[in-house]
């Protein structure tokens, strides 16, 4: 049984391919999804123009604002290029008459380019805000414009007007603490979705076991079909958690993703893994062709991993979307890893998606095993 399933995870990594969407591939999207779901990620705005101390004040005040990375560009043609051409989500060109024409309560304008992006448009306020905070003081001198504008305008610094302040609260309990960053979001889903979809298109093997007579072959030896049963759903667990095991380890040291208690996560893997194998054996056990478990694998893996919740948050989800996700072993794995991240939980409280995912993984052997008896017996 050990020497049948160390050949499967062999033949997965004796592939180059494989190495790319096993490893690799899943790295990079944990990458892109933790930066677009929010990880302390500042967009790029970039600055030309103004060298005067007001056009001064409001770079420092837009480097202080937390909300973009400000980039000092040469001019304003460099600008609108690193714009179209995507290294800067936007940039802010300040007249060289800036300080000249505030001094003068002459209007300015000062252009924004930015990209057709959400991104550009977010950014797009903050700019404005906090220009609107910079000029605020100018505005006061120009309404009163009795004595020299230094003088109005340290006045205007200097009063202290009563403010409104908003104060924002949260009903119930928040979906995803603050604690929770980008990463540890993606990367719960990133590893079901791999891990699933790995395990699928790896049915291809199993047929092209069959399809060389290496099955017939091992069956006419001394092994009884039970041990050949058991090596080929080892050899497919080994691979879904070798693959886990490497998404799970990689992302935590690469991007620091915690995965809460350990015992919890270890074990919601497993449960993951074995349902993965599981209907991986069935699965090659099934079709025909690789070219069949391909193509039926990628359907089936995708498939249930969008309904599921591995490619958009379950908290997105209408209530009864969610009802028809949990049809799928995804969403209850994600409600495991959620109950771990989230709430802080033990292996206890996962007891409920443990039990589900065992289940899946119950049916998914019994129907490979009566299949692929069937075919190395026929």
């Amino acid at each position: 049984m050990i020497a049948i399933a160390w050949v499967n995870l062999v033949r997965l990594f004796r592939d180059r391919t494989n190495i790319f969407f096993v490893i690799i591939f899943p790295i990079i999207l944990i990458t892109v999804l933790g930066l677009s779901f929010g990880s302390g990620f500042a967009p790029k705005l970039g600055v030309t123009g103004g060298s005067g101390p007001w056009a001064a004040k409001l770079v420092t005040a837009l480097e202080g604002s937390g909300q973009m990375e400000v980039v000092r560009v040469g001019d304003d043609a460099e600008a609108r290029e690193m714009v179209e051409r995507g290294r800067l989500a936007a940039a802010l060109i300040i007249p060289e008459g800036y300080d000249s024409a505030l001094s003068r309560y002459i209007p300015i304008v000062l252009p924004y380019v930015s990209r057709d992006e959400p991104n550009s448009q977010q950014i797009g306020a903050a700019v404005r805000s906090v220009v609107s905070q910079v000029a605020m003081p100018v505005r006061a001198a120009a309404y009163v414009r009795e004595g020299s504008f230094d003088q109005l305008v340290a006045r205007a610094e200097a009063a202290r007007v009563p403010g409104i302040t908003v104060a924002a609260t949260t009903v119930g309990t928040e979906a995803i603490p603050e604690s929770v960053s980008g990463f540890d979001v993606a990367a719960s889903s990133q590893l079901l979705l791999f891990v699933f979809l790995t395990s699928l298109t790896g049915a291809a093997a199993l047929i092209e076991t069959r399809r060389f007579g290496v099955s017939r072959r091992m069956y006419a030896t001394p092994i009884s079909v039970g041990a050949i049963l058991l090596g080929e759903a080892a050899g497919r667990v080994a691979v879904a958690l070798t693959q886990g095991l490497i998404i799970m380890f990689g992302s935590a040291l690469l991007f620091g993703v915690r995965w809460g208690d350990p015992f919890g996560a270890a074990a919601l893997l497993l449960m993951f893994s074995l349902v993965g194998g599981g209907a991986a054996m069935l699965l090659g056990a099934a079709m025909r062709t690789e070219q069949q478990a391909l193509s039926v694998g990628l359907l089936l893996g995708l498939g249930l991993a969008a309904v599921g919740g591995a490619m958009v948050p379950l908290d997105l989800f209408s209530g009864t979307m969610r009802q028809i996700a949990h049809l799928t072993p995804h969403a209850w794995a994600l409600d495991g890893f959620a109950e771990l991240l989230r709430d802080n939980g033990t292996i206890a409280a996962i007891a409920p998606q443990l039990g589900v995912l065992a289940a899946y993984a119950a049916a998914f052997f019994a129907l490979g095993s009566w299949r692929l008896r069937a075919a190395l017996t026929r």
